[in-house]
């Protein structure tokens, strides 16, 4: 049996970090904790997150023990993707070993796992433990990284789905290799569609819509009950959670879920939350006019990606206004509110309110009075579990807003 943990990196994964354990990041067509569940064949015994997420965590994961694993369980870190040669020397591990990569653990097994977490949840190592250095490690630290993995996740992920297609697909659509295309069933495909699966396979989940003359191009993922608008453009690297709505131009991106992108826009290389609205003609830039590598801010420091494409960074439940222009590497926090022609800074807090002119705090009861209306419009009830989170963000992040 395996659990998941969250280590001290998962700073670096602001700002979806702030409101979801590690382990339900998405990659590919699945989260970590999904495609670890894959590639094992069955549930994960235990998962670990951080104290301030395990209420919500346990009302949203309610069939999974959380923070409570039994004595024999390995760790494993859930900052790595699996791969069946992970899956096979993690679940070689003797009582009493650990793997490594780059001296980072990526799993241990002890006989008492809650001696290796600290009161806040988080994992603290195993000093004690025979280490063993692995190599070919997909371990990340920064969500630009999984962005970047995207593509290949997305093939890895298309041999865990049944293939076929078993949705409508309206007379004037057009579907190119067929057989890397999966259609699941309630799915409508109206005419004018183009799915090109050349360059990589699509797979297009229950319930989904896909409106006339949209054209997307594989590998990609459309989540169940999603909806892809009119003549939107849906590029290669894509992947885009359930109930969402998209339109406009999208190019190697992770939406995670309940997100809405209707509009003409462009969006690259960007990672967006849940609760996410980008509001009609809002870009952001990938590529600077030097093709230099792009730095971010996170963690109070900035980054050099080493990349030369990074695009838009938003956490859950921030928006952004008509027209907004975000500049390339841009990261916007948790439940901020984003307005103005001009470029905003590349670095938004958590909870900001303004654009280019200059920032206010986002007044707490009022964040949670909004996030409860765009929940509720989705049949998600906002709790009294999700209300404290938002309430704990809101004091973690109370140092980024020095306006």
């Amino acid at each position: 049996m395996i659990a998941l943990f969250e280590d001290e990196k998962w700073r670096k994964l602001y700002p979806l970090s702030l409101s979801h354990p590690v382990w339900d990041l998405r990659v590919g067509i699945f989260t970590i904790r999904e495609k670890f569940e894959k590639y094992l064949g069955e549930k994960i015994s235990c998962l670990y997150t951080r104290r301030y997420l395990e209420e919500v965590t346990k009302e949203y994961f309610t069939n999974y023990v959380i923070n409570n694993c039994s004595n024999d369980v390995v760790l494993v870190n859930s900052r790595v993707i699996p791969d069946k040669e992970l899956i096979g020397a993690v679940l070689g591990l003797e009582k009493g070993e650990a793997l490594t990569f780059n001296s980072e653990i990526v799993a241990c097994r002890t006989g008492a796992p809650s001696h290796h977490f600290n009161e806040d949840g988080i994992f603290t190592g195993c000093p004690e433990a025979h280490k063993k250095e692995i190599s070919n490690v997909k371990m990340f630290s920064y969500l630009y990284q999984l962005v970047h993995l995207n593509s290949t996740e997305l093939k890895n992920d298309f041999d865990f789905i049944g293939k076929g297609i078993v949705g409508e697909v309206m007379e004037g659509a057009h579907l190119v290799e067929k057989d890397a295309i999966v259609i699941a069933r309630g799915t409508k495909i109206y005419p004018g569609v183009v799915i090109d699966a050349s360059e990589g396979p699509v797979f297009i989940d229950e319930n989904a819509v896909i409106m006339p003359n949209a054209t997307l191009i594989g590998p990609l993922y459309i989540g169940k009950k999603t909806k892809i608008k009119v003549g939107a453009k849906i590029y290669e690297g894509t992947s885009i959670g359930p109930v969402c709505k998209v339109g406009g131009e999208v190019e190697e991106s992770i939406i995670h879920s309940y997100s809405n992108k209707q509009h003409d826009g462009f969006l690259g290389h960007a990672y967006l939350g849940q609760w996410v609205n980008l509001g009609a003609d809002t870009n952001n830039s990938d590529l600077k006019n030097n093709y230099s590598r792009v730095k971010i801010f996170i963690d109070g420091e900035w980054i050099d990606t080493g990349e030369m494409f990074v695009g838009l960074t938003m956490g859950d439940h921030s928006k952004s206004g008509i027209n907004t222009m975000f500049n390339t590497g841009t990261v916007v926090g948790f439940s901020s509110n984003i307005y103005g022609g001009d470029f905003p800074p590349k670095f938004i807090p958590s909870f900001a309110w303004g654009g280019p002119g200059g920032f206010t705090t986002y007044k707490f009861e009022k964040a949670v009075e909004t996030a409860k209306r765009v929940m509720a419009r989705r049949d998600v009830e906002l709790t009294d579990a999700y209300r404290k989170m938002m309430e704990e963000v809101f004091k973690l992040t109370e140092t980024e807003r020095d306006f």
